[in-house]
């Protein structure tokens, strides 16, 4: 198995247990182009660009039942491509293992 380092905001180094390396590395790419971690907007949670929309938002929302449809009635500022990358953004995030420095 292959692992691909990312060092995060948070200064920590993550892991990426991907045999497909470029396949990651367009992965975060895209995730950089549509979300943002600013300490200043929503206390650093991850958003999408441009917003205050918090990718936990658009994930509660799926996760309660809402509909794409229902969720881009909801956030206008949203498009059909910014909640696949919180979903691109979560799975992400829950495949990384921390390494603490």
């Amino acid at each position: 198995m292959h692992f691909m380092k990312w060092e995060g905001s948070t200064g920590g180094i993550c892991k990426l247990p991907y045999a497909n390396k470029k396949f990651i590395f367009m992965q975060m790419k895209k995730l950089s182009s549509f979300i943002s971690i600013d300490p200043d907007i929503r206390f650093g949670k991850p958003c999408i660009k441009g917003t205050r929309i918090a990718i936990s938002d658009i994930l509660q929302r799926l996760a309660s039942g809402m509909t794409h449809t229902e969720i881009l009635e909801d956030y206008p500022l949203l498009t059909e491509e910014h909640i696949r990358t919180a979903l691109m953004f979560a799975a992400n995030r829950e495949s990384m293992k921390i390494i603490a420095a």
